[in-house]
C-alpha cells in the first residue's frame, strides 16, 4: 500500500508585480494556512516519509510552514519538473518516489486535474475540482511500488481546504 498527500501551495503574495512568478512568496494568509495544514496532517497521522516539491518559492515556503508540526525532521526533494506541471509529468515524477507515504506540493491548474485523474471516485467536497490554494488530498493506492501507479487507482482517504480547518 502507498499513500499520497497531494497539496497545492498555500496563498501567495501578489504585492510586488515585478516579482517573477517562480519567486512569489506566501502572503500572511498563506503562512497561517500552511501552519494549519501541518497541524491538521499531524492530528490525523498523515505523516510523509518523502516530500516531492516544486522548486518555486511558494511551494517551498508551504512545506516550511507545514513541516514544524510533523515528526521526523523531514526534508524535501526539490523537483523543478513540478513547477506548473501537468498531470502526466506529475505522474512520472511520482512513479520515481521511494517513500511509502509521499507528500507532493505543486500548482494549479495541473494539480487539480492530477487529483481528479488519480482517484476512482472524487470526494464529496465542492472544492475538489477547483483545488484552491492549500487544498490537500490524502489518497491511498493498493500497489507495492510507485512505478505501478496508474490514473484512476486511488481511494480517497481525506480532502481538506485551509478554511475548513480554521472553521
Amino acid at each position: 500500500m502507498k499513500r499520497l498527500i497531494l497539496t497545492r501551495h498555500a496563498k501567495s503574495s501578489w504585492d510586488d508585480p515585478l516579482t517573477p512568478d517562480h519567486d512569489r512568496p506566501l502572503n500572511e494568509r498563506g503562512k497561517a494556512a500552511a501552519a494549519d495544514l501541518g497541524q491538521w496532517l499531524a492530528s490525523r497521522g498523515y505523516v510523509p516519509d518523502q516530500v516531492l516539491c516544486s522548486d518555486a518559492e511558494r511551494t517551498r515556503k508551504t512545506f516550511a510552514g507545514i513541516a514544524p508540526a510533523l515528526p521526523g525532521g523531514l526534508t524535501m526533494d526539490l523537483k523543478p519538473a513540478l513547477y506548473h506541471a501537468g498531470p502526466d509529468v506529475m505522474l512520472a515524477v511520482l512513479r520515481h518516489a521511494v517513500g511509502d507515504v509521499v507528500m507532493m506540493i505543486g500548482h494549479n491548474p495541473g494539480i487539480a486535474e492530477f487529483a481528479a485523474r488519480l482517484v476512482a471516485k472524487a470526494p464529496q467536497n465542492a472544492e475538489f475540482m477547483r483545488y484552491p490554494t492549500g487544498a490537500t488530498l490524502v489518497v491511498d493506492f493498493s500497489i507495492d511500488s510507485w512505478a505501478e501507479l496508474e490514473f484512476g487507482m486511488g481511494t480517497v482517504d481525506d480532502f481538506i481546504v485551509p478554511r475548513e480547518i480554521a472553521a
